[in-house]
């Protein structure tokens, strides 16, 4: 399936938002990720929520994580 993450064009095999993560190389099966926040098609998608929420053809999914600075 063809969708954009931060607003580049890619091909996925992942059918969930945390598959998706795992993918990216964000998350592990057993680990969900800490300090970042998922919005697909503008709506937010909560961490309990990303085993369950469908990624469909033609989805944008922005991704953005917590940077800790000094």
């Amino acid at each position: 399936m063809q969708i954009q993450v931060n607003g580049k064009s890619r091909e996925t095999r992942a059918q969930t938002v945390a598959q998706l993560l795992e993918e990216l190389g964000f998350s592990t099966p057993e680990n969900a990720p800490v300090g970042m926040a998922v919005a697909v098609n503008e709506n937010v998608v909560r961490r309990a929520s990303h085993r369950e929420f469908s990624l469909n053809d033609g989805d944008e999914i922005e991704i953005i994580r917590a940077v800790q600075g000094g």
